[in-house]
């Protein structure tokens, strides 16, 4: 009898997984295309400035376009290991940047520079102004990492310091002051900065999600429509 019911049991196990997989695949199209107009309606506001006494809350920040007032810190320099920018390995330039009579600074990010001959070969990003600036960007998280192993948030001896996570409180105790929770991606227009091509990046756009989605609910169907033949067949 179980022999009998086995395709019956098979069915039912597998089709709400094949629907599940649809839905979840059609609201992440809906996650992203939030996050899209999110980024463009934030973009085109306004800049506010950023000062110390901001309140340090990413999400209520994010895309906002920021002027800040102050200097680099030109001594202390970090290196986000593994970017790629046109199949070409290399950092991104993280600088803390001072705000104007604080001891509080924010990372910014000036761009991506490639890897030297070799990686103790490392860049120079001494290069800039060291003077009180006006500086422009806009505020994004830190990058993602797919797998992130033992101890990859600790910087590297020596400045510039290599890391290939950013924890911004490891960092921050290296350094020996406050950092915000956030980035800020420099101006594209402004000086002191590397290759900028800012954009949210997304693994997945919202119309492969929903190709996706019209994948696993094709698999329903032909698994819905075999069942039936096979019933039919039986009967």
């Amino acid at each position: 009898m179980i022999f009998k019911r086995a395709p019956l049991i098979a069915y039912f196990s597998i089709l709400p997984i094949l629907l599940a997989l649809g839905l979840w695949q059609l609201n992440r199209a809906e996650e992203k295309r939030v996050a899209i107009r999110l980024q463009e309606q934030r973009q085109s506001t306004n800049a506010f400035v950023l000062t110390a006494s901001t309140l340090d809350e990413l999400e209520a920040l994010l895309y906002k376009p920021i002027q800040a007032f102050g200097h680099f810190d030109v001594s202390h320099q970090y290196l986000l290991d593994n970017q790629i920018n046109n199949g070409k390995a290399g950092y991104f330039v993280l600088t803390p940047f001072f705000l104007k009579d604080a001891n509080k600074a924010v990372l910014v990010n000036r761009g991506w520079i490639p890897l030297g001959n070799n990686r103790a070969d490392l860049p120079d990003t001494n290069g800039i102004d060291k003077g009180e600036i006006s500086l422009t960007g806009r505020v994004n998280r830190f990058q993602n990492v797919g797998i992130k192993l033992a101890g990859a948030e600790i910087p590297s001896q020596g400045w510039p310091s290599v890391v290939q996570v950013v924890d911004v409180n490891a960092l921050g105790k290296r350094l020996g002051y406050p950092l915000f929770s956030f980035q800020v991606e420099l101006d594209k227009n402004a000086k002191d900065g590397y290759v900028r091509d800012w954009h949210e990046a997304l693994v997945m756009t919202p119309e492969k999600h929903v190709g996706y989605a019209v994948q696993w609910f094709l698999l329903a169907l032909t698994l819905t429509v075999l069942f039936v033949k096979y019933g039919i067949k039986k009967s």
